[in-house]
């Protein structure tokens, strides 16, 4: 298939600049085997939800990743944290009028420095002198198509209320609907819960270049899967109960363990695993899913879990019926 088989308009004023209360946001219910498709509310998912299903959530928490400082000379320099070398040193993006060379010293706020001792493509490595106060001063790092500066709010909204381990630069965004007594509601109707966790790279906004989709490489993210979460899902596969997958990042983990292993491994590991149109799915059955930008892997993803024309039909459908768009929008259930 080609990128532009994943191409749709969409109205810039549909993209959600600010999130509604966790719970209020709409939900499309997309049926693979009829087609149809209907509107409800994220509230009336456990309408969709039986007992004995398992939803499985990504427990990743984002940190305050974006930093802004300046070189000696003045020029401004944007710094994007994206995962800790040792204690005191980081590997980078930076953004600068020019890029900075080995050996550049970058300030910032409150006496903190930051020494370029490398670069390797378009990643850095920075030495900080005060790493302790890196999250005093980072930033929430908002996504490019979120317009606005960041508020004091988004420390909270751009962040799962179950998020329990530090490594994210970006929300896995499906999972910000859920409230803490919605998820006790759905426990208490015989749900299953388990949480898994895949640190979201920056890579999730890199977009697709080539026109091949088959061409493109996906970025590679850090995961992990304790023992009980394995040992729920198992089960919940041997007995032929429904898993549930809460966005992209926990159906990748859940896919790339069952090709690897056959079965949910626990342990730490990585994946690149790209699933487009095609894809054979091992373990979902079901995907809760936020709307996804034009061309990205997310919506091939999607198409692949869904069927390419159903999918893309569901969007334009969102699109007509002014759904909201992406990280702060609204979702969508494919069953």
């Amino acid at each position: 298939m080609e990128l532009k088989d994943f191409d749709y308009d969409l109205p810039q004023e549909l993209i959600a600049q600010y999130p509604l209360a966790r719970g209020e946001a709409r939900l499309m219910i997309v049926e693979r085997s009829s087609g149809r498709i209907t509107h409800a509310r994220i509230t009336d998912l456990r309408d969709f939800l039986k007992p004995g299903d398992c939803l499985v959530l990504n427990d990743t928490r984002v940190i305050k990743a974006r930093l802004k400082g300046s070189k000696p000379t003045g020029g401004q320099v944007e710094v994007l944290l994206v995962k800790a070398v040792t204690a005191s040193r980081w590997e980078c993006l930076v953004k600068a009028a020019k890029a900075p060379r080995p050996g550049t010293v970058i300030c910032f706020e409150n006496g903190v420095t930051a020494t370029v001792e490398m670069r390797s493509g378009d990643r850095y490595e920075l030495r900080f002198n005060r790493p302790e106060l890196l999250d005093e001063l980072g930033q929430v790092p908002l996504p490019p198509y979120i317009t606005r500066a960041p508020v004091v709010q988004d420390s909270e909204t751009y962040q799962t209320v179950f998020a329990l381990h530090d490594g994210s630069v970006a929300a896995p965004t499906a999972g910000l609907h859920f409230s803490r007594a919605f998820l006790d509601d759905l426990r208490a109707r015989g749900v299953q819960i388990a949480f898994i966790t895949l640190h979201v790279g920056p890579g999730t906004f890199q977009p697709v270049r080539t026109e091949r989709i088959a061409d493109h490489r996906m970025h590679v993210e850090e995961f992990s899967v304790g023992e009980e979460a394995a040992n729920a899902l198992n089960r919940a596969v041997a007995e032929g109960r429904r898993i549930v997958a809460v966005g992209t990042t926990s159906t990748r983990v859940m896919e790339h363990l069952m090709r690897r292993h056959g079965r949910i491994v626990p342990g730490k590991g990585a994946t690149d695993l790209f699933i487009t149109p095609g894809f054979s799915f091992g373990m979902v059955r079901a995907l809760f899913t936020n709307f996804h930008l034009p061309c990205s892997t997310l919506i091939m993803l999607a198409c692949a879990f869904g069927g390419h024309d159903l999918i893309m039909r569901a969007y334009r459908e969102a699109v007509r019926e002014r759904y909201r768009f992406f990280s702060y929008g609204d979702a969508m259930f494919i069953i």
